[in-house]
């Protein structure tokens, strides 16, 4: 028997027309977008990656506690935040450079 969190996990791959690493990808820009806006964060602070590297790593975790293997959980945690991780470091990058 699956968990509640996978049935959830599988609703929303039901109704959205993406695939779960899609998904992933989208989950990490909202939290970026989010903490900008609602952490009043510059989008060259590291600190506006926190909230997507916590709810990753939150759901990857009941990812583990459901069986799934080490592998794909690195890979969805990469999938979640490499977009966000890389506009912070281009905008320091631009930042410093110009």
């Amino acid at each position: 028997m699956k968990s509640d969190y996978q049935v959830f996990k599988l609703w929303w791959v039901s109704i959205l027309p993406l695939t779960k690493d899609a998904i992933h990808v989208y989950i990490g820009f909202l939290c970026l977008l989010l903490a900008l806006i609602l952490f009043r964060r510059k989008l060259s602070s590291f600190t506006a990656l926190i909230p997507g590297i916590v709810v990753s790593i939150a759901m990857e975790i009941f990812d583990l506690r459901d069986g799934y293997d080490w592998g794909a959980s690195i890979k969805d945690l990469i999938n979640t935040n490499l977009i966000p991780f890389l506009l912070v470091l281009l905008t320091r990058w631009r930042t410093f450079n110009f």
